[in-house]
């Protein structure tokens, strides 16, 4: 019971893998989105799962971004709504929901940009709810993965402010030279990127071409690892 409650803390930390966001200075034009699925090999305490990320567009500039990792004990699903408003990606609602074992937990997030703020309902403490007040540029956590992305192909600063979880965060990444990876047995030139939020240390695989990071490591402060290898993007 005791790695299944660490499996579930862990799984529960995903979006600030990948990561992931953002008060951006510059973005691609929304032209540059597309839809996508990638497959992924997750792996924690020598146990592994599989993952996926897809990217799915809802019309009328909205996008559909959802992560989902699973194995024999744990079940994982984050899905972020958002919209493409001029040069940002603004977060519309996000949804979390974290199963290991008999034991399962629900959040959900909804970012107000009429109002200017965001609340969080469901499995939240009370001083998590909210409300925060949004700036322009403001990403949730699961699309810090997209943000890098981004803007590592247009070579921007990785300065991130991420409200996500009824909080406020400084995320900011470094570039960390290149490295060759391999994705559905074809090597190429990454990118990589780590970022550090004082908690845990992220590192981000960027391939030119793909919209997703290809690899994530995330290491904790008591050295609990998380990782995701991508296996194929389609």
């Amino acid at each position: 019971m005791k790695l299944a409650s660490k499996i579930q803390n862990t799984l529960s930390k995903a979006p600030v893998l990948v990561l992931g966001a953002a008060l951006a200075l510059a973005v691609l034009p929304a032209r540059a989105i597309e839809p996508f699925t990638a497959d992924y090999k997750a792996s924690y305490m020598g146990m592994e799962a599989n993952g996926q990320m897809t990217l799915a567009s809802e019309g009328e500039g909205r996008w559909r971004y959802s992560l989902n990792v699973r194995n024999a004990l744990a079940d994982l699903s984050q899905v972020t709504v958002f919209e493409v408003k001029g040069d940002q990606w603004r977060p519309l609602s996000s949804n979390d929901t974290n199963k290991v074992l008999v034991k399962r937990s629900q959040k959900t997030a909804t970012y107000d940009w009429a109002a200017g703020e965001a609340r969080w309902s469901g499995d939240v403490k009370p001083d998590r709810a909210g409300p925060i007040a949004l700036k322009a540029g403001d990403l949730d956590a699961l699309l810090i993965n997209l943000a890098l992305v981004r803007d590592v192909a247009a070579g921007k600063p990785l300065e991130y402010r991420m409200v996500d979880d009824g909080r406020i965060k400084q995320l900011d990444y470094r570039n960390a030279g290149t490295e060759t990876i391999t994705v559905d047995g074809q090597s190429h030139q990454a990118t990589k990127v780590v970022g550090n939020d004082g908690r845990r240390e992220t590192t981000a695989w960027i391939v030119e071409g793909m919209q997703v990071p290809a690899r994530i490591v995330q290491k904790d402060k008591d050295g609990d690892a998380l990782e995701l290898t991508m296996q194929a993007i389609r």
